[in-house]
């Protein structure tokens, strides 16, 4: 059992100052993942600041027409909360696909954006593994690597990371708000999570002690026109392979703005603006959507156990991009045979 100290916070000041004034400390906010790594020995704190009393768990509207998503709010009340279905249905679809309904009641919006990789080596002590030991390497490459990336790795690391919500939030491209030692600032969600390089320990562009405080997102919801597709090995409670969050402005048959963004292939939520312009101004059909799928993957690149990836992400973009522009959204989920 490692030892530990704990401090409840009553104001985000109060988290961030008591936070500085202990070395080796940590935000503890619903739990759902810092706990697991606790437990693991993966991570081992000194010392936690609680940040789930804060007064951060409202959702409110925004006088630019966007939608503000405090931090301490649980992924089961944004999910369902009246704004979020009716304005950003992506978003709620995305969040009921994640986990299960008791860790939707305890996870934050602000720890589902601090997740950490659910790759198998990253949780084994006995195994080499870059972001847990820097330097130590990456047993993954070479290994069993059948949940891990196909973009954006690098020799460092092909970790994934393993959120459905952040997925949607990447297609919506909110603003994250944190507050630190230096004060407050705002982080363009795009550029809120890291590929690896050769720093994979670092999963995002946070500084030492700054605290996730809410997310802005932007009154376009693109609520008529959106698919959230998640494959996965079974059908509840399961991490995915390949999750694809598509948007689609039309006029008529012609697609006058798009978003696109991947999870389960990469280091972060992915997101190619590029084949989004290629969708702007085009026809919705299958072969549209081929082209685009082709541009996502023009780099991807199987390790292996998962080489099987870069063909179901190809179909997945297409299947998703279809279900968006004929407004076809429901049950989402895919179950696939262990070995596809």
């Amino acid at each position: 059992m490692n030892s530990f100290t704990y401090h409840r916070a009553t104001a985000v000041q109060d988290a961030v100052q008591d936070k500085a004034g202990h070395s080796g400390s940590a935000y503890l906010g619903g739990g759902t993942n810092l706990l697991d790594l606790m437990k693991e020995n993966v991570e081992r704190p000194t010392h936690l600041v609680s940040v789930g009393k804060l007064p951060l768990s409202d959702i409110e509207n925004l006088p630019d027409g966007g939608l503000r998503l405090g931090a301490t709010a649980t992924n089961a009340d944004t999910a369902w909360h009246e704004d979020v279905k009716s304005r950003y249905p992506l978003l709620n679809q995305a969040i009921l696909a994640g986990a299960s309904p008791q860790l939707r009641n305890m996870a934050t919006n602000g720890g589902n954006l601090m997740q950490r990789t659910r790759c198998y080596y990253f949780y084994d002590l006995a195994t080499p593994c870059n972001k847990r030991e820097p330097g130590s390497g990456c047993s993954a490459i070479g290994g069993y690597n059948r949940v891990c990336g196909i973009l954006g790795t690098s020799d460092a690391c092909i970790a994934t990371h393993p959120s459905d919500m952040c997925v949607a939030l990447a297609a919506l491209a909110p603003t994250v708000r944190v507050s630190g030692p230096n004060g407050e600032r705002s982080i363009a969600f795009d550029d809120f999570h890291r590929l690896p390089g050769n720093q994979p320990e670092k999963d995002n562009t946070l500084e030492p002690g700054e605290l996730i405080v809410s997310l802005d997102l932007p009154a376009k919801g693109f609520e008529k026109n959106f698919s959230y597709l998640k494959l996965r090995d079974r059908s509840s409670y399961a991490f995915a392979l390949i999750s694809v969050a598509a948007a689609l402005e039309l006029d008529g048959n012609t697609i006058t703005d798009a978003r696109l963004a991947l999870g389960g292939v990469a280091h972060k939520p992915w997101r190619d603006q590029e084949a989004e312009n290629l969708l702007k101004g085009q026809p919705a059909t299958a072969e549209t959507f081929a082209r685009v799928a082709a541009k996502v993957l023009e780099t991807a690149q199987g390790q292996g156990s998962n080489d099987f990836k870069v063909e179901l992400a190809r179909r997945a973009i297409v299947r998703a991009l279809k279900q968006a522009a004929e407004g076809t959204q429901t049950a989402s989920d895919v179950f696939l045979n262990s070995n596809p």
